[in-house]
């Protein structure tokens, strides 16, 4: 089970971070790593918190090797490692440190109404019925939804 999760982390990661386009040299799939942040975000991804307030001028796009978003992601994560990343974000993108710390949150971390990917790859994650009529099976699968 321990090899299987490392191995799944590291594929997530990579599938997060591809730069892989379709005619990429040796296929899209060998450009994993290949981007710390999301590119051309479409908006600030703030929404309304009490618990997790935006900063001013501080944008919540996907950074890092799990490419968290949302300043309701950003909170909590910064406050898991110790690091206010409301107000700095871009340390997600900038501290390789940091960066990782971020990813192994969000993998070890429930993110209602999803499991954690943990739970999901060591098969402590038990699917309701609701969970199985959309699809949502026991696997790798789940991890990247």
């Amino acid at each position: 089970t321990k090899k299987r999760e490392i191995a799944a982390f590291l594929a997530q990661t990579s599938h997060e971070t591809t730069g892989g386009w379709p005619t990429a040299p040796d296929g899209p799939y060998a450009w994993g790593y290949c981007f710390i942040s999301e590119r051309n975000p479409p908006k600030d991804y703030c929404v309304a918190n009490s618990q997790w307030p935006c900063a001013a001028g501080k944008k919540y796009y996907g950074r890092g090797p799990i490419q968290i978003s949302y300043n309701y992601n950003y909170g909590p994560a910064g406050k898991a490692i110790g690091s206010d990343l409301l107000k700095n974000p871009d340390l997600v993108a900038t501290d390789a440190t940091i960066s990782f710390k971020t990813a192994l949150w969000f993998w070890m971390t429930t993110q209602s109404p999803k499991p954690s990917c943990h739970d999901v790859i060591t098969g402590s994650w038990k699917p309701t019925n609701a969970d199985r009529a959309a699809g949502r099976l026991p696997g790798y699968g789940v991890t990247t939804n």
